[in-house]
């Protein structure tokens, strides 16, 4: 599992869901799709409706990958900040029952506001 113990934290450009459907389809759940993908260098994020995917991709092949998965049930709160003129990266954290506190740092011009809405459907709703 992805040691999320330190306020682990990626840094993240939004891709295509289908970039990355291939990989965590398997793992999914009735009814389950993507809403949103994000990724790293080699490490990637998947928001379904449903969960948070994290996917650390290991080894020098990339053939070896932890899937840690995040149920929105779990989470207590959760902070969105959007991206200013200087500092241009918009920030998602969360903080889960039992794990603590988890960071996702987004480059470009994503809109975490979007993010935000979402995660607070699932948990609020």
């Amino acid at each position: 599992m992805i040691d999320f113990t330190n306020g682990f934290l990626f840094k993240l450009a939004v891709v295509n869901p289908s970039d990355v459907l291939a990989q965590v389809e398997p793992l999914f759940v009735a009814d389950e799709t993507i809403m949103v993908a994000a990724k790293a260098v080699r490490d990637y994020v998947v928001f379904t409706n449903k969960r948070i995917i994290a996917v650390n991709v290991q080894g020098m092949t990339g053939k070896k990958r932890d899937f840690s998965s995040l149920p929105y049930s779990k989470i207590q709160a959760f902070s969105v900040e959007t991206a200013g003129t200087f500092d241009l990266d918009a920030e998602l954290e969360l903080w889960f029952s039992g794990l603590g506190k988890v960071r996702f740092e987004f480059k470009g011009s994503f809109d975490i506001t979007y993010l935000g809405k979402l995660i607070g459907g699932y948990v609020l709703g």
